[in-house]
């Protein structure tokens, strides 16, 4: 992954992380994570969405 790519991931996640009200991790703002972590609590957001959607 070029940098410019890794970069454009990281604004992305950001991004879908905000529109679902998550601004920060403990005390650190999104900007500051690493595109791993950002990922980590992404993935963490869409499986709880998924575990909320079978049970319906």
């Amino acid at each position: 992954m070029t940098p410019q790519s890794a970069e454009i991931r990281k604004k992305h996640l950001i991004h879908l992380l905000i529109q679902n009200g998550i601004y920060k991790k403990s005390t650190r703002h999104l900007y500051e994570l690493s595109l791993m972590e950002l990922e980590r609590e992404y993935q963490t957001l869409s499986g709880g969405a998924r575990a909320c959607q079978s049970v319906k």
